[in-house]
């Protein structure tokens, strides 16, 4: 069986306050009104961390050094669904340039890591959270 999938990355940025910046979906997407890491998919030329470079500047206008971006893990869809599956990578940002916006439509906050895990999030991004703040 082949299996088809789709490589996407995520950010958790960080503040020194302890705080976690999520991003609500806009109306008009899948998963529209529920809170994600920001992010998006890989795209063929690209490696993982330059595409999650070029996501966050486009989602909120700053920009990152790849030096910045740690791995912190990742979640991945079951197959066997209508689309294809989904692995998003996800990784912790502790620096960046710019006051971080929403460019793309929706809006985001800074919450601390139980004010997240209490968000509405699409199934990954509740895996991820859990994940990232159990660890913590």
């Amino acid at each position: 069986m082949i299996v088809r999938w789709t490589p996407v990355v995520a950010g958790a940025l960080y503040r020194g306050d302890g705080r976690w910046l999520m991003h609500c979906r806009p109306e008009g997407k899948h998963h529209a009104g529920l809170w994600e890491f920001p992010g998006g998919k890989v795209e063929a030329v690209e490696m993982p961390v330059q595409s999650l470079l070029r996501e966050l500047a486009e989602e909120l206008a700053i920009v990152v050094r790849a030096d910045d971006c740690i791995p912190a893990g990742f979640a991945e869809s079951g197959i066997g669904g209508a689309s294809d599956a989904l692995v998003i990578l996800l990784y912790t940002v502790s620096a960046w340039q710019g006051d971080p916006q929403s460019t793309e439509g929706g809006s985001i906050g800074w919450f601390t890591p139980a004010e997240a895990m209490a968000l509405p999030k699409p199934p990954l991004d509740i895996v991820l959270a859990r994940r990232l703040f159990h660890n913590l």
